[in-house]
C-alpha cells in the first residue's frame, strides 16, 4: 500500500485526479482506530471559475481558506449543521481545486464503523454518501486543513485496478444552483457499485 503524495494531488487538472480517485483507499486513524474504505464515487470543483464551487468568484472565508492551501490538504465542512463532508484540495498554493469524496465501499474496521454510526448491522448506507462516509471513518470539521500525506488521514494505492470502462462520467447533485456549470461532467464513480450515492447513471 503506497500513500498518495504531493506530486498526486498538486497536479493542474482537477477533473482528472477526481477520475484517477475511484479504486483507491481511503484511510483513517482517529481516535487509536484504524479504518478504511475504497474510494467509489468523487466530485470535481474546479475553484473560482466553478459556480458550484465554495470558492467560485475567488471568494475567501474562514471556511474556505484552506481551499487555497497546497494540493494534499483535507478540506471538512459541516453540511445543514450536521453532515460532514470530507474533501481533497488538489492544484498548488492559492488556486483553490478540490475533490469532494462522495461514497466509500467499506474495507476495514467494520465494527468500529457500525459503532460510530450507530448501526446494528451492516448495509450500503453505511458510507454512501459523504455524510455518512465521513461519520463512519471517524472524519470531522476538527481535520479540516489536515495534511494527507500523514498518517492520520490518507489516500493510498494498494494495487486494486480500475478498468477505465468501469468509471461513470455525469454531471454532480446537488447542485442546481449552478446554472450551466450544473451540467459539468465533474462526477465520477465505480459502475455497479452497491455504495454509490445518488443516481447511477
Amino acid at each position: 500500500m503506497t500513500k498518495l503524495d504531493y506530486k498526486f494531488y498538486s497536479r493542474r487538472n482537477v477533473v482528472q485526479i477526481a477520475r484517477n480517485l475511484p479504486g483507491k483507499l481511503l484511510v483513517t486513524n482517529v481516535g487509536g482506530e484504524c479504518t478504511s474504505g475504497r474510494i467509489v464515487e468523487t466530485e470535481a470543483y474546479g475553484g473560482v471559475t466553478d459556480r458550484a464551487s465554495h470558492a467560485y468568484g475567488g471568494r475567501r472565508t474562514a471556511r474556505t481558506e484552506v481551499m487555497y492551501a497546497k494540493g494534499g490538504t483535507g478540506y471538512v465542512y459541516l453540511c445543514y449543521g450536521v453532515h460532514h463532508l470530507f474533501n481533497v484540495v488538489t492544484n498548488a498554493k492559492d488556486i483553490p481545486h478540490a475533490i469532494l469524496i462522495r461514497a466509500v465501499e467499506p474495507v476495514q474496521g467494520l465494527e468500529m464503523m457500525l459503532q460510530r454510526t450507530g448501526k446494528k448491522q451492516m448495509d450500503y448506507t453505511l458510507t454512501s454518501g459523504p455524510g455518512n462516509l465521513s461519520k463512519a471513518l471517524g472524519i470531522d470539521v476538527r481535520h479540516t486543513g489536515i495534511d494527507l500525506t500523514g498518517d492520520t488521514i490518507f489516500i493510498a494505492d494498494d494495487g486494486f485496478s480500475v478498468h477505465p470502462g468501469d468509471i461513470v462520467t455525469s454531471s454532480r447533485i446537488g447542485v442546481a444552483y449552478a446554472g450551466k456549470d450544473a451540467d459539468l461532467p465533474y462526477r465520477f464513480f465505480l459502475k455497479g457499485n452497491k455504495y454509490v450515492s445518488g443516481r447511477k447513471h
